[in-house]
């Protein structure tokens, strides 16, 4: 049975034996367990299911149990969002999801956070003293089904209408654990396919295809029901052992349904204005947390 993750953590922890052409590093900061995982072949790209580049793994305590708007990981997560990231030119902040389901708006909710000041560069930046804010556009474009435009559609036009350097997509994912939802920061810069998660594929948004740098940032707020029944049921290690026992318990009953936290509202509330945050904090390092908050 297929183990559905976004994380790319949980697909190297999926994979019992050694995998070449993966490099992984680990460090403690900000009470947090920052993992920096690197895939550089592509054939360590299909043995774990993800693509070649960069993934940054930021684990904590729950935000459900702890967090406020002044938190110093907010620095930490901004600073690991910052290096991945060209130094100079416009950015398009782009909140993937859907407003209306509260598991999938956390990219709507973030986008509206992060502060926008395209418009406000030149004199009259000058003017406030906000000469160092970086150019930033910021869109929740909605989904599908509701604009009837693909999401990729949409970035792709405007990167070419506002001459943007880079991308940054922020989307719900899908987790294996529960444990990980609404504690689990991941960022990455090999862009992201929006509904993967929940196996509703769209188009893949990328350097290949937007033309420009895409970094993607995301909380884990669902886990795929069957990989969750599948480890409650079986312990992990006999995961390969009972592959088709577990279909055939699981499935189809089981095939599309996702699983959230009771408590998802709170978790979208604060993992939006952490993320939110985060990418104001990366974008303009010149000004504190307090004095982007106090923009927005």
């Amino acid at each position: 049975m297929q183990i559905r993750t976004d994380l790319a953590l949980e697909a190297k922890e999926a994979v019992k034996e050694n995998i070449n052409g993966v490099d992984i590093e680990t460090d403690f900061s900000e009470k947090m367990k920052i993992t920096r995982m690197k895939i550089k072949t592509q054939q360590a790209a299909n043995s774990l299911g993800k693509e070649r580049g960069t993934y940054i793994t930021c684990e904590f305590k729950a935000l459900t149990e702890d967090f406020t708007a002044a938190d110093k990981r907010l620095l930490k997560i901004g600073e690991q969002l910052r290096a991945l990231l060209p130094e100079k030119g416009n950015i398009l902040v782009v909140g993937i999801g859907n407003h209306n389901i509260t598991p999938d708006a956390l990219g709507p909710k973030a986008a509206s956070k992060v502060l926008a000041t395209r418009h406000i560069l030149g004199q009259v930046s000058s003017s406030l003293g906000l000469d160092s804010l970086r150019s930033v556009c910021v869109i929740s474009p909605g989904v599908l089904g509701q604009t009837g435009f693909e999401v990729g559609e949409l970035i792709e036009g405007l990167v070419k209408s506002a001459n943007i350097s880079a991308v940054i997509a922020i989307d719900a994912l899908a987790s294996r654990k529960l444990k990980r939802l609404g504690c689990t920061v991941q960022i990455s810069d090999t862009g992201i396919a929006p509904g993967a998660g929940i196996g509703n594929h769209r188009n893949v948004i990328n350097q290949t295809t937007m033309g420009v740098p895409v970094v993607s940032v995301g909380v884990p707020t669902v886990v795929d029901a069957a990989t969750l029944a599948a480890d409650l049921i079986f312990p992990s290690e006999n995961e390969d052992k009972n592959n088709e026992e577990i279909k055939r318990k699981i499935m189809p009953f089981g095939k599309d349904m996702v699983v959230t936290p009771r408590e998802i509202d709170l978790l979208i509330e604060r993992a939006s204005l952490l993320i939110g945050m985060a990418v104001n904090v990366a974008l303009h390092p010149d000004f504190s947390p307090e004095d982007l908050f106090s923009l927005i």
